[in-house]
């Protein structure tokens, strides 16, 4: 298997960074889920439905809303990481949100994603999925317009002021208002 292209960011909290792979064309998403339901995934990471990710602007908020709910002692999921999941959607329906936006049996594109790796975690974090690696601007282009137009309920008057993007980061910011 080819060496995935990790990227690491710093997040706004001082101190974290989020280290985010690229997936296509996945073969072992079952395997993972069944580990992700388990609690058995190592490292422990966000994985998501990269279809369902217009943008890595959209992780990256979703990632700092997760830690900064953490740090408040605020989450609504047992890890930050699931909480990374769940910040993807406007919906406040955790399963829902996290059957949708997680990993699922019909994933053809992840994102993997570890707040804090040490180097041998992110060198674990490309060994876990079983696909092509690929750099987080290809994003864009596995992005499932219809999918997101439905989960995130995107209206036509919505998208003539701005983009998929823009809406799922809206409702990131909104959710909790």
């Amino acid at each position: 298997m080819a060496e995935s292209p990790v990227e690491q960011w710093q997040l706004d909290l001082p101190g974290h960074t989020l280290t985010v792979a690229l997936f296509k064309d996945v073969t072992n998403a079952s395997s993972l889920r069944e580990q992700v339901m388990a609690g058995s995934l190592e490292p422990e990471c966000a994985l998501v439905n990269a279809a369902l990710v217009p943008d890595a602007l959209v992780l990256r908020a979703a990632a700092q809303k997760a830690l900064a709910a953490q740090q408040r002692g605020a989450l609504r999921c047992k890890t930050a990481h699931a909480e990374l999941v769940f910040n993807l959607s406007g919906s406040k329906h955790i399963g829902e949100t996290l059957q949708r936006y997680g990993i699922n049996p019909e994933c053809k594109h992840l994102l993997a994603a570890r707040f804090d790796a040490t180097p041998a975690e992110a060198a674990a974090l490309r060994g876990l999925v079983a696909g092509t690696p690929a750099p987080l601007s290809e994003l864009p282009q596995l992005a499932d317009e219809g999918l997101l137009k439905k989960y995130l309920k995107v209206t036509a008057e919505e998208l003539s002021v701005g983009g998929l993007a823009e809406a799922q980061l809206m409702r990131i910011a909104a959710r909790d208002c």
